[in-house]
């Protein structure tokens, strides 16, 4: 699974580099959110992401961070939420997303972070679509907590446009 993971955020970092970007599709921008489709050797991939409004503290050597929501039709994976954090995480140290009031687990690899369940992939997404804000705290290799703010706005719009993938 963790093989797969880095696969996909690999794919998925490709998406941000213009020179990279060949072959993912732009499905449309939603406020703050964006809806693409690539291929990749499994098959088709779709995938809404966004950008934090907020991270605080800024951690040193911060780079891009994005919340990514993914469906993997060929592997019968739909809803997968992940996130890039911008920062490697403390190794072993779990990280929360919480959307109003609501908390979810994840575990953390790298700068990666996935539910620690994926069987709450659905319940993520559908409260994803009915919130406003979203934050992800968690904790640096140098021990210093962060915590990543996303506006959920456009996150229903980017959600329907990948339903199709």
């Amino acid at each position: 699974m963790i093989r797969r993971a880095v696969a996909l955020t690999a794919l998925l970092s490709a998406c941000v580099l213009p020179a990279s970007a060949q072959s993912v599709r732009s499905l449309g921008d939603y406020r703050d959110w964006s809806a693409y489709s690539a291929v990749e050797g499994a098959g088709s991939v779709c995938f809404a992401m966004s950008k934090p409004k907020d991270v605080s503290p800024m951690p040193d050597g911060f780079t891009a961070a994005y919340l990514y929501i993914t469906h993997r039709p060929a592997e019968s994976v739909r809803n997968e939420v992940n996130l890039v954090a911008g920062f490697t995480f403390a190794p072993d140290t779990p990280a929360t997303l919480t959307i109003s009031g609501v908390s979810y687990d994840l575990f953390t690899e790298g700068d990666a972070a996935w539910l620690l369940d994926p069987a709450r992939n659905g319940d993520l997404a559908g409260s994803m679509r009915a919130g406003s804000i979203l934050t992800v705290e968690g904790t640096t290799d140098k021990g210093i907590r962060v915590v990543e703010t996303f506006s959920l706005s456009g996150a229903t719009a980017a959600s329907r446009a990948i339903e199709s993938c």
